[in-house]
């Protein structure tokens, strides 16, 4: 599994406030971001597995939506998160 317990604390950790804090937006986004950039490796490597391209676009809609709500609430942490995690736009 790409995605363990321990990794997952410590996006959160970093981006959330703390480790328990698994509802916060900014986590939200970092852990959507890590789930993005594994499956688009996957994909680099299976050019023709369509379930995991439709599970990957949806994960970006959902990130996207999430980047929205974020940056009509607090432009600042909006512009901070775009920067850290490196999300162009």
């Amino acid at each position: 599994m790409y995605l363990t317990k321990e990794i997952k604390s410590e996006i959160f950790k970093q981006h959330g406030g703390s480790e328990t804090n698994t509802g916060a937006t900014e986590g939200q986004i970092a852990l959507f971001t890590h789930r993005i950039n594994h499956l688009t490796e996957h994909l680099k490597k299976n050019k023709k597995d369509f379930n995991t391209e439709r599970a990957l676009v949806k994960l970006v809609g959902k990130r996207r939506s999430l980047l929205d709500y974020l940056k009509n609430k607090d432009i600042e942490k909006y512009r901070e998160l775009i920067k850290e995690l490196n999300i162009r736009k």
